[in-house]
């Protein structure tokens, strides 16, 4: 057997004993002990699984996205827990760049359907994540039916999303019982890796909606460059990164005394599918968009700077007397200063779903944010840049769901473990 470049022995045998630990008899034996491994270029290694806090939320954020929530189909809370391990076990070995199920996609009974769809046979990990979160409605339903057990340890900052201004949300893009994030450099790696939790979750789980993304819309490390969204402004300077430590815990990371426990070391994350009118967007002057944002277009620096990791200074004046970066501009309305010192870790992707049937792309950007609380963090910047945003004129939010994302897989355990026990 051949050794993939960027992948170490002890990681697969890492992956490997995590399914077996997990009580999916199989997965593990395939993934370590048979198979062709394809050759991979050292950045196209895996990203390691287990640990204190899930991958997927400060891993320096990929290329590539496809997003899904899922609806439980069951009110047995023992099929979800069995599911759970399975996922957590085919998640483990998928990160590691390796096929499910005892015998993978090829190596199986002709008589019987593959145990992995096949698609990424050949491909390397390319740096897939796989994060979890679970919905409100997980722990109590639309009809207040505690199907599982535990009502009782919802986090009080798994609030229900207030109605924003300006929402216009399609009930069909938004919530879910759990949401699981695929991130890779590969789409393919990604969508399949969704693709298999569903075929998994067949019976137990349906897809309730997912959405696929590109070009990463922030950087989550100082060695990543800023990227550009669809209005051609660089997005996400003053993100939290994975170098501020002493920042995510304070803004990020769910602390022990914020409780319940199993939340300890997570996060919670807040999705939001934003429609932009990019059509009347590119009829708008330059000035005037560099104006709505606060920034320079070219170069990203805040308006009245020159480089884009100038300090923004909210107090300059124009030869007017009129503030260079105008009350309502987007970066001062979002700024923690305006904020009660705020943060968020943002992660979002580019989306275009076709046209809508009447000659404009159905274009935007999927919004994916993380915090230590959604009750002081997302949700009152939030409704300042609803009420006030200029920006709001060119974008509408059709989609929008939030989920409590535990903390990290130690090797043996699954996802939603200490929430089950």
């Amino acid at each position: 057997m051949t050794e993939r470049k960027g992948i170490s022995r002890r990681g697969l045998l890492g992956a490997a004993g995590a399914a077996v630990a997990t009580g999916v008899a199989g997965y593990g034996a395939h993934s370590a002990l048979a198979g062709e491994e394809s050759q991979a270029a050292d950045n196209t290694g895996p990203v390691e699984f287990h640990g204190k806090h899930q991958a997927g939320i400060v891993t320096p954020a990929q290329d590539r996205l496809h997003f899904a929530t899922f609806d439980v189909t069951t009110n047995k809370r023992d099929a979800v827990v069995s599911l759970l391990k399975e996922w957590t076990a085919a998640a483990a070995l998928m990160t590691a760049g390796r096929d499910i199920g005892q015998y993978g996609a090829v190596n199986g009974p002709a008589e019987a359907p593959p145990e992995d769809t096949g698609e990424a046979v050949g491909l390397p990990p390319a740096r897939l994540t796989l994060t979890i979160g679970f919905g409100p409605s997980f722990f109590i339903d639309a009809k207040g039916n505690d199907r599982f057990g535990i009502k009782a340890k919802r986090p009080a900052a798994l609030v229900d999303l207030p109605h924003f201004i300006g929402d216009n949300l399609d009930p069909n893009r938004s919530g879910g019982d759990i949401a699981i994030q695929a991130c890779s450099d590969d789409p393919q790696v990604a969508v399949h890796a969704i693709r298999n939790l569903a075929r998994i979750g067949f019976g137990t789980t349906s897809v309730r909606y997912s959405q696929l993304g590109f070009g990463r819309t922030s950087s989550t490390s100082r060695a990543q460059s800023t990227p550009r969204n669809l209005f051609g402004f660089k997005d996400g300077t003053n993100n939290l990164k994975l170098e501020d430590t002493d920042k995510l815990e304070q803004q990020l990371w769910v602390q022990p005394e914020d409780g319940p426990d199993w939340m300890v070391g997570g996060s919670y994350l807040v999705s939001r599918r934003i429609r932009m009118t990019i059509e009347t967007w590119d009829r708008t002057s330059l000035s005037e968009q560099e104006a709505i944002v606060g920034r320079g277009k070219g170069t990203g620096a805040p308006l009245g700077k020159a480089d884009e990791f100038d300090a923004i200074d909210f107090e300059a004046k124009n030869s007017e007397g009129e503030p260079k970066v105008a009350k309502e501009a987007h970066i001062r309305l979002a700024h923690p200063q305006f904020n009660n010192g705020a943060e968020l870790l943002r992660r979002g992707y580019n989306f275009v779903d076709g046209s809508d049937g009447l000659g404009r792309l159905d274009a935007g950007l999927f919004f994916l944010a993380y915090q230590r609380d959604p009750r002081k963090q997302f949700i009152p910047i939030q409704q300042q840049l609803a009420r006030s945003d200029v920006m709001n004129e060119y974008i509408r939010h059709v989609g929008s769901g939030i989920f409590a994302c535990p903390g990290g897989v130690p090797a043996g355990s699954f996802w939603g473990e200490k929430l089950f026990a």
